[in-house]
């Protein structure tokens, strides 16, 4: 593991250990838009530098983990950001709050391995990955945590839509950093309805959020 992979680890988990559940701004969600045209210098995505954490919580119950990105590419064009995409491997979500068994029990869950719970939230074996594209990057002023508002489609099994987060885009020495602070989307909207309260009654202390907290990390290089 080189040393931008570990500083990179380091940074999430330490998000992580301060967020302890969904929190930050919601994500404006909006019909699928069209991909911006991609325009300057090209950076590929380091896969092992790069991934996204989530936070998913429910009654009594929190749980906190990564997705790795497998590929992607940032557009820079006189110094701003142009456009970009970005794949994640859902087959890679880790749990990292739990151990042994319960921990194996959660991921399989989330992956959908079980032939009687496929669908219950990600189905790895027909949608094993996920994307984000970019729509529009607007450059922001005057906030210390974000330099831009990035709108994009993020595909889920196979559903898109765009949203909408603040995200801090950096240049140096021909590397590129991405990084966001914890937003939330609704995965309900991604027809990921399983535990959720909103469609089924009397889940009571079994109910989970509708809301996953999301934090970005990529880096990049020419």
């Amino acid at each position: 593991m080189n040393n931008v992979t570990k500083l990179s680890w380091l940074f999430l988990l330490g998000l992580l250990v301060v967020a302890c559940k969904p929190s930050g701004d919601k994500a404006e969600t909006s019909e699928a838009g069209e991909a911006a045209e991609i325009s300057g210098f090209t950076y590929n995505v380091i896969a092992d530098s790069s991934m996204v954490m989530w936070i998913g919580s429910g009654v009594g119950k929190e749980h906190n983990g990564t997705v790795n990105v497998s590929k992607g590419a940032v557009s820079i064009e006189d110094g701003k950001l142009t456009g970009g995409k970005f794949v994640l491997d859902i087959t890679s979500i880790v749990v990292l709050d739990l151990e042994g068994d319960r921990k194996g029990y959660l991921e399989s869950h989330l992956k959908g391995l079980g032939d009687d719970n496929a669908n219950d939230f990600f189905n790895t074996k027909s949608f094993p990955s996920s994307s984000f594209e970019i729509t529009k990057a607007t450059q922001l002023l005057n906030d210390e945590n974000a330099n831009y508002i990035i709108n994009g489609n993020l595909t889920i099994k196979d559903v898109t839509k765009q949203v909408s987060f603040k995200a801090q885009v950096n240049e140096n020495d021909g590397m590129i950093s991405v990084t966001t602070p914890q937003f939330t989307i609704d995965r309900t909207e991604w027809g990921i309805k399983y535990g959720s309260s909103t469609f089924f009654d009397d889940l009571k202390d079994i109910a989970i959020g509708n809301d996953i907290g999301f934090q970005i990390n990529l880096v990049a290089k020419s």
